[in-house]
């Protein structure tokens, strides 16, 4: 009885923690703010958001396929649906705190398939690495297909956009993190070689052992082709939610690829800069559209329609399989443990 209310009073903290997420992401905004969301809601038509919809939820399927993918040479088959669960409650919590839902995800995988955290860790590692070095080739091709337009605006933009974020000047911000790691590499080689005998070094050993493992899936990809097509998949879909979502709003109906090329560059930025891109998500799709002769406000309220469409995705999906993945498993469980009960003929 006992463990019953504790899985009970689990899920009902998840759920709690949930929902306090979403109040969180709106209390942040100001009240010019829900002005322009709610004149953004009101202009929009809706019909033309399906597809919106649809392809943001097939973009997280695919990007839950392809972690599924770097998990097979491991020996590891999890299923999609808890895969792909754990993928929208991790963009959740990433509403809240930029990176927690990495972390989230991963310890919500390890409990539900038994996968060791750490080499989960170390596959969403590569996804991440994979995922920046696409992103800056998709940069490149932005710049390059409309260089007069945006090249300079993009270069400046990021630069600034990057300072503004913690202080720190761009070549600060790049080489910080290599003197951190190096300083943590070494760091870790001194103590794994002093305190050989230590169980906790031991453990921490352990843990780097399977991180490295889960980086290096990457080398023994069974499906590589699949893995790269899932990535092509997953950028054109994010393409093509802003492309369609201008046919939304009339007054930005006739732009075309290459002006949702330049949005996307940006908010892709907005979205790592801040917690669910509140405030700069919309400010950088005004600014970027201002080069394509757009009035401000009609630029913001479509930033603020595609901040929204994206975050009600992510909130609505996000707490959803917070309750479906509780139980979805318990259930399971419960069906193995039958099994294991039935004595054998």
């Amino acid at each position: 009885m006992g463990k019953k209310i504790w899985n009970i009073l689990q899920y009902f903290i998840f759920l709690g923690g949930g929902i306090f997420l979403v109040w969180w992401q709106f209390h942040k905004m100001t009240t010019e703010q829900i002005i322009k969301f709610k004149f953004a809601l009101s202009t929009a038509n809706y019909w033309l958001l399906i597809p919106v919809v649809i392809m943001s939820l097939a973009s997280h399927l695919s990007r839950s396929m392809r972690w599924k993918i770097l998990l097979q040479p491991m020996g590891y088959q999890p299923s999609l649906f808890n895969t792909f669960g754990v993928t929208m409650v991790g963009y959740l919590a990433n509403s809240f705190v930029p990176r927690l839902g990495e972390i989230l995800k991963c310890t919500m995988l390890c409990k539900y398939e038994k996968i060791p955290v750490q080499k989960l860790i170390g596959t969403v590692v590569i996804e991440r690495l994979f995922d920046v070095v696409c992103y800056l080739v998709f940069i490149c091709i932005t710049v390059l297909i409309q260089y007069k337009l945006v090249g300079d605006f993009v270069k400046t933009e990021l630069t600034e956009m990057m300072e503004a974020n913690s202080g720190l000047p761009l070549w600060a911000k790049v080489l910080l993190p290599i003197v951190v790691l190096a300083m943590v590499v070494w760091l870790l080689r001194f103590l794994f070689k002093r305190y050989a005998h230590s169980k906790l070094v031991q453990r921490l050993k352990n843990f780097f052992v399977g991180l490295k493992e889960g980086i290096s899936s990457i080398k023994r990809l069974q499906q590589r082709k699949l893995f790269l097509l899932h990535t092509l998949f997953i950028w054109t879909m994010y393409l093509l939610q802003i492309y369609i979502g201008f046919s939304a709003i009339q007054d930005v109906a006739h732009l075309g690829l290459d002006a949702a090329c330049s949005v996307l560059t940006l908010a892709t930025l907005a979205m790592i800069l801040t917690p669910g891109g509140l405030g700069t998500f919309p400010t950088a799709i005004f600014l970027v559209l201002g080069l394509y002769k757009i009035d401000p406000s009609t630029g913001e309220a479509f930033g603020w329609l595609m901040w929204g469409t994206t975050t009600f995705i992510i909130l609505f999906f996000g707490l959803l399989f917070l309750g479906l993945l509780f139980f979805f498993n318990k259930k399971n469980k419960q069906n193995s443990l039958l099994t294991q009960e039935v004595p054998s003929l």
